[in-house]
């Protein structure tokens, strides 16, 4: 159990890392206007937020879906998201 715990963290935690979300939150505490332990805390409850609408929308998926086709829904996404990332940086937007 623990073992799949920490590897749900180190997968999250590599996945965020230089996002454009982590970015974001850079810039917000660049500014000197905000307090920086105000702009960790907005963006850590953003991201709890976030994550708890990601996990109730797997849960419920799970309970309609087979594992395999959530897996393929989830990699498809990944991929168009990818492809739009990279049409927008080819394009020069």
């Amino acid at each position: 159990m623990f073992a799949k715990l920490l590897s749900i963290f180190a997968v999250v935690l590599l996945a965020e890392l230089g996002d454009k979300t982590q970015l974001a939150t850079l810039l917000f505490a660049s500014d000197r206007a905000l307090h920086p332990l105000l702009v960790f805390l907005a963006a850590a409850s953003a991201l709890v937020v976030a994550t708890g609408a990601a996990v109730l929308a797997g849960s419920l998926g799970a309970r309609y879906l087979e594992i395999l086709p959530l897996k393929l829904i989830a990699g498809l996404g990944f991929m168009a998201i990818g492809t739009w990332s990279l049409m927008e940086h080819f394009r020069g937007a």
